[in-house]
């Protein structure tokens, strides 16, 4: 009789097995429960479901998988993705010859704060030129860790490459991009129609706050009707000042300025119509986590802000970011859907009475928590 894999891939089973299978709840082999659930990431209907099993799946057959030279190919793929890495299982994974060099180059080259430490103590990789290059231009790496890297790639012979600022290397990987929107009208990404400046407000998140389209001709109009209006309306002028100014500017040097400059000229353009620079602000290394956290539960921005919020790992580590993104309406259903298993119980019944959300969304929660009343004896 064919493995239970074989006949998932070949959709041989009933829908409720690969339901089953995609909270591995089969009886069978950790190893083969592995397997399975990473082949059903790839199932349109059971994918989100597979890989937040996986993503909780425990440490001990999770470790022996990335450990073994002979696990499938898909399994070490999928653990070793930037997306799915887990510390934890990082330094098995390194020294797993079946995990290719050029697999480890791109982890080395997105490696966050946690993970750099453990790619420079692993042997392969002190031992792998690809792979320290690919470390040496990582601008998480501090300078102690840049003195390492060089270090060791004396040692092989080599020498580091000259390391692009955050800027410069973000302005490399999205030329094109940066190219294709310069000439185009400053705007800003906006959901109502409501009077321009309310919409900077930190505190106030919410639909109510967002602001008409801002082009470098109206501009002028609202600046002088800041000061004219001046006392408690200063702040307004302000940020109408500073508005004005990044309106001036090309669309490269909106990209330095949302990775160089200050709070207030992050939290307006993180709205900028041109996606490459609302996106250049999540590069930012002066990023807090109180701003990330207000970015995803933001309305008005383009939503592959909050889908790329979602893929950091480094973001998605912060609770509130969680907690902003499955309550933000704007969240695409593919991204809120993975979120809400880890949402603790009294936001997950918040949650299921939001208004705002999706029914879908809505819906899952009330299930959720009818779900995690019952795990925690709750009556």
């Amino acid at each position: 009789m064919p493995h239970m894999i074989e006949l998932i891939r070949q959709s041989a089973v009933p829908a409720n097995i690969m339901r089953a299978a995609a909270r591995g709840a089969l009886a069978l082999p950790p190893a083969e429960m592995i397997e399975i659930l990473v082949q059903l990431t790839e199932n349109p209907v059971f994918a989100e479901q597979a890989k937040m099993t996986l993503a909780g799946w425990d440490e001990v057959s999770a470790l022996a998988a990335a450990s073994d030279p002979g696990a499938p190919a898909p399994v070490l793929d999928y653990f070793s993705q930037p997306a799915n890495l887990r510390p934890r299982l990082l330094p098995a994974l390194l020294e797993n010859q079946s995990v290719s060099e050029s697999r480890l180059a791109d982890i080395a080259h997105q490696a966050s704060r946690e993970i750099i430490p453990l790619m420079l103590a692993s042997a392969r990789v002190q031992a792998t030129a690809n792979v320290l290059h690919a470390l040496a231009g990582n601008r998480n790496l501090d300078d102690r860790e840049a003195g390492r890297v060089r270090e060791l790639l004396a040692r092989l012979g080599e020498e580091a490459q000259p390391v692009h600022t955050e800027t410069g290397t973000y302005e490399l990987e999205h030329a094109a991009e940066i190219a294709a929107e310069e000439g185009n009208p400053f705007t800003l990404v906006t959901l109502t129609g409501d009077v321009l400046g309310s919409g900077f407000d930190e505190a106030d998140p919410s639909p109510a706050s967002a602001g008409k389209v801002a082009t470098l001709e109206v501009l002028p109009a609202l600046e002088a009707q800041a000061a004219a209006q001046g006392g408690e309306d200063g702040q307004a002028q302000r940020r109408l000042s500073t508005l004005f100014r990044l309106a001036r500017l090309t669309v490269g040097e909106r990209v330095q300025v949302a990775m160089k400059g200050s709070r207030e000229e992050r939290f307006i353009l993180i709205r900028d119509g041109a996606k490459v620079v609302a996106l250049a602000v999540l590069e930012s290394p002066k990023l807090t986590e109180s701003e990330i956290e207000f970015f995803a539960a933001l309305r008005n921005v383009h939503e592959v802000v909050l889908r790329s919020i979602a893929m950091k790992r480094k973001f998605v580590k912060m609770y509130g970011v969680v907690k902003a993104l499955a309550n933000n309406p704007r969240t695409p259903l593919d991204i809120t859907l993975p979120l809400l298993n880890h949402l603790l119980l009294n936001d997950v019944r918040s949650l299921s009475t939001n208004k705002n959300v999706p029914d879908t969304i809505r819906k899952l929660a009330v299930k959720l928590y009818n779900q995690k009343k019952v795990a925690a004896g709750i009556r």
